[in-house]
Parts: C-alpha cells; structure tokens; sequence
C-alpha cells in the first residue's frame, strides 16, 4: 500500500478525522495538501495546507487549476451541528446539505481532469448516519445517504481512468468528542456499544483511506467499506425478555 510520488488533496484536512487521513497519506509516502478554511492549530505532520472553502465553487476550481499533479482525492470536509428538524428553518438545513454533499459533488467535478490523467482514486468519507435514521442530525444523514449513492454513480461514469469508493465511518474519537458523549465516563459508556469495545482513531479510518488509494485496491470501485466497530448491538437484544424468563 505504497503511495511514493503520489499526490493527495484531502479537504477538512487540518484536524480529527481529516488530520489522521492526511497523516497516514503521508506515512505512505504521498505529498498532501490539506484545505479548510482556517489553518491547522498544529501542523498536520509535513502536510501542505492551503485556505479553501469547499462551498465556494469558483475557489474550488482555481485551486484546482493550480496543482501540477493530482492522485488521490479525500473527499472528507463536512459535519454538522445538533439541530432537531424543526427547530431550524429549511436554510439552515440546506447549508448542512451544501456542504456534506454539494461540496463534494464540486470538488470532485473540478479534481476530474487531474485524476483522469493520473488513472486516480477518490475516497469519499461517508458515516453511518448515511444508512439509519438520524435524529437531531438529519439533514447531515440525508446527506451523507446521497454522498454514497453519488460515489457509486461515479465509479461507473468515471471508469475505468477515475477509481471511486466510500468509507463509512462510525464514532471516531478526536479532540472534539467530549462535545458529544460527554466527559471520559460518556466517551467509555458509548464505546462499550460498540462490538469491537472502542471508537475508532483518526488513524484507523487513515489506514482504510491509504488502502482504498492505493495498488492493493485496484480492482474496488463503487464500494462502500463499513468502518464502525461492527456496527451497532440491536437495541431488541437488550429489551427482549426471554432470557430472562428461563
């Protein structure tokens, strides 16, 4: 899973998630450049950063304009805030969207030409939420739904030159986790729901992102590889009664 002389543009890249993908690009041998619109508190290891919004198309393209080389393309910026559906107005919802689906849709389209060239890889970064319901965060699960249905559409347009594959992420642990499970006890409680005992590390969905990039995944496109622990113990397990009853 080499990348020597790749080179990687991962978009949210300055930290959590985004910081770990760039970093095990890196460890691989890629040159990365890393976009957002502030710069990283620390740096992302020997990562270049360059100041970009993703929701601004024009910017896309001429970001994109400039780069002599493009391999690899991580589509990962977006997130969203806590909002009940009807406690924001269809604007506010809209934004989530723009930004967790439109916006990749736009860096993809304008990366086109340098992947096509490089025969390259897109990794989008899905979520679970993409494939449950998703309270408090709908907006950013609809979106995400579309996200890997868009993945797969283009892994048949762009083929055989452009490889596009999903990976979607479960609870990931990053500097912002306490923001929603809460102090170490919360972040401990919610880990024991998942089968494999923790969240994951940044580091673990960068492995996974190298992987889909490279040679070892030549022949996977238009796939969706679940990175969440094994998934979620089906709350009827809990509730049911039989065992108890023996």
């Amino acid at each position: 899973m080499e990348l020597d002389g790749k080179v990687a543009v991962v978009t949210g890249g300055t930290r959590g998630v985004g910081a770990g993908i760039a970093r095990s690009l890196a460890h691989a041998g890629a040159h990365v450049v890393v976009c957002a619109r502030r710069p990283p508190e620390e740096p992302v290891g020997e990562a270049e950063f360059v100041p970009l919004d993703v929701r601004d198309a024009d910017a896309v393209r001429r970001f994109f304009a400039g780069l002599p080389r493009l391999d690899i393309l991580v589509n990962n910026a977006g997130g969203t805030p806590y909002r009940p559906l009807a406690q924001a107005d269809a604007e506010r919802h809209t934004r989530v969207i723009e930004l967790n689906l439109l916006a990749p849709l736009t860096v993809s389209l304008a990366a086109y030409d340098h992947l096509e060239r490089a025969s390259g890889s897109i990794v989008m970064i899905g979520s679970v939420s993409g494939g449950r319901p998703s309270p408090g965060s709908a907006a950013y699960g609809a979106a995400k739904a579309g996200l890997e249905n868009l993945a797969r559409s283009m892994a048949v347009e762009w083929a055989p030159r452009v490889r596009v594959n999903t990976l979607v992420v479960g609870m990931v642990r990053t500097e912002l986790t306490h923001l929603h499970y809460g102090g170490e006890d919360g972040v401990e409680a919610v880990a024991r729901t998942v089968p494999l005992g923790r969240l994951a590390l940044p580091s673990d969905v960068g492995e996974a992102a190298v992987f889909l990039a490279s040679d070892a995944a030549r022949y996977i496109s238009g796939a969706s590889l679940l990175l969440h622990g094994g998934g979620e113990r089906p709350a009827f397990l809990d509730a049911a009664t039989a065992d108890k009853e023996k």
